[in-house]
């Protein structure tokens, strides 16, 4: 049990696509930080998805401890009402107050900010924020066969979209369309079509093979270059609707494996961001996102 004297234990979760960390503290005092894989994390079934985070929960705390407070940010967590569903039944579980949010709605007090805009840019891509009066906005988001534009799904399908029209015109494959196509393991470009859609999980298979693009462009693809220009000018859109829908974007936390470790994209979105909102920040995330669970928690003490 935990001692009645030490500060309040608060639990922050972090669920993403592949990966989930937990953290949880009494006052500064790591008390837990466990990572797991994501599998089985079914957040359109809220009781599902409570009996996982409560299993997430009992996994990583030493037994007897229970939690003062707890947030979730939950990836594909789309809707108010879904993550609603999902706190209520967590609280039926615990008995102590919840919150779960979409879990880019971590990355703005991650970064220890009152408001802002969350943008990620990992596997897919999608921004949040709120409006003055506390409701969420959520644009973007919609997976690599109709959006994910800038991540690295969506940039891979641009890319085999690029190599598909220069065959079309006749072109000598470049080394985008020699890199696709090995990475794909097929022989020519026609074929990247069968290669794309046979794909069983179409995001993790697609966007394993976004460094591909990244080293085209190195390697002086025009193609490969005009593709990640286009991708940080998506980026910089999907921040330019958030604004047109009332949330605050002075400041725009970015957050993901494919931004934060390509420079090329991160100086497009950043160049294009300048152009479409002047007045507009971009702050890159350098600490882990389940900070802002911990800080959501904390807030609910």
């Amino acid at each position: 049990m935990q001692d009645a004297s030490s500060p309040p234990l608060v639990i922050g979760i972090d669920v993403g696509g592949t990966k989930t960390h937990l953290r949880a503290l009494t006052g500064a005092r790591t008390v837990a930080d466990h990572v797991r894989p994501s599998g089985g994390w079914r957040p359109h079934d809220p009781a599902a998805a409570a009996r996982w985070l409560t299993a997430l929960v009992h996994e990583a705390l030493p037994a007897g401890v229970r939690p003062a407070a707890l947030a979730v940010g939950g990836h594909a967590c789309e809707t108010p009402r879904q993550c609603a569903g999902i706190a209520a039944a967590l609280r039926d579980v615990h008995g102590t107050p919840v919150r779960v949010v979409g879990d880019a709605e971590l990355l703005v007090p991650a970064a220890g900010l009152a408001d802002g805009v969350g943008l990620v840019a990992g596997t897919g891509s999608v921004a949040v924020g709120r409006r003055p009066d506390g409701s969420p906005v959520q644009v973007g988001g919609w997976g690599a066969v109709l959006g994910d534009e800038g991540g690295a799904a969506g940039l891979v399908r641009e890319a085999a979209r690029a190599v598909w029209a220069a065959h079309d015109r006749g072109e000598a494959p470049d080394a985008l369309a020699t890199g696709l196509t090995a990475a794909f393991g097929v022989a020519e470009v026609p074929a990247l079509g069968a290669a794309l859609e046979g794909a069983s999980d179409v995001s993790a298979q697609w966007g394993r093979h976004a460094p591909v693009l990244f080293a085209a462009a190195e390697a002086g693809s025009v193609l490969a270059a005009e593709v990640i220009a286009d991708g940080g000018r998506a980026l910089a859109a999907l921040v330019l609707r958030l604004a047109a829908r009332g949330p605050a974007v002075d400041d725009v936390v970015v957050a993901g494996g494919t931004i934060l470790s390509q420079p090329r994209l991160y100086d497009a979105f950043t160049a294009a961001l300048a152009r479409s909102l002047p007045g507009a920040r971009p702050r890159p995330l350098r600490v882990p996102p389940v900070e802002g669970a911990v800080a959501l928690a904390r807030a609910l003490l």
